[in-house]
């Protein structure tokens, strides 16, 4: 069984079990929609793929969805500096994964590791490195290995180079989903642990004064509000 395939069915264990709900709830999406897009996925890739051409193809799980989900939590960023930062981070990302194609043997009998899983691997940690919130991490490192393949396959039509590229495809499709839960875990983990270093000072020599009698209602008010605003801005760390 592809490596994909046992990733996608660990997440989809959690993502069913309530543990991702917290993740889940950061990026926008509920553990539903979470579970439909795992199975989409997973039953895409044995769909045939969309032709774009006669040297490119696109997988429906192994780029369409992703890219799909990617595109909704662009469209969800709540701020500007947000989406640019996205978009800086899956052209990032994208560039390390096609370098990284140039400059690991081609034979994947030449490395210890699946160069699949190598370039999903670098995906994922540009694109936490800066991605900076969990939806850019994600979008990144979807987005990275979607224009990698992009990239390679107009490079072989304009240098009329045989063979074809299916994005998504094949062993690009563990490189995807490789990318993604690598840049989501590491946003999750550290960022949550970034968080808690930052924030906790703060909120423990804040929060007595919210029940003080000193402070009118509107003051309380204001001050939670302020709290509020602040754990906004935690969760797009």
């Amino acid at each position: 069984m592809p490596l994909a395939y046992i990733i996608l069915s660990i997440t989809g264990l959690f993502v069913l079990f309530g543990f991702a709900h917290r993740v889940l709830d950061r990026m926008k999406m509920t553990d539903t929609w979470a579970l439909v897009i795992i199975i989409g996925m997973i039953i895409g890739t044995f769909l045939p793929a969309i032709p774009l051409g006669k040297k490119m193809s696109i997988n429906i799980g192994g780029a369409i969805i992703p890219a799909a989900v990617a595109v909704y939590l662009f469209i969800k960023a709540e701020r500007g500096a947000e989406r640019i930062n996205a978009l800086v981070s899956s052209i990032l990302a994208g560039t390390a994964v096609f370098l990284a194609g140039r400059l690991l043997p081609s034979e994947p009998e030449a490395m210890f590791i699946e160069p699949n899983y190598v370039y999903g691997i670098v995906s994922g940690l540009i694109a936490y490195l800066f991605g900076r919130s969990r939806r850019c991490a994600f979008i990144a490192g979807v987005m990275g290995v979607i224009l990698s393949d992009i990239a390679q396959g107009l490079i072989n039509i304009v240098l009329a180079r045989p063979g074809t590229i299916s994005i998504g495809g094949a062993g690009a499709f563990d490189t995807v989903v490789i990318s993604m839960i690598v840049a989501v875990f590491f946003s999750e983990i550290l960022g949550e642990t970034r968080e808690k270093i930052q924030g906790g000072t703060t909120k423990k020599d804040t929060e007595p004064h919210l029940t003080s009698s000193l402070l009118s209602e509107d003051e309380i008010k204001a001050i939670k509000e302020k709290h509020r605003k602040k754990d906004s801005d935690d969760d797009e760390k």
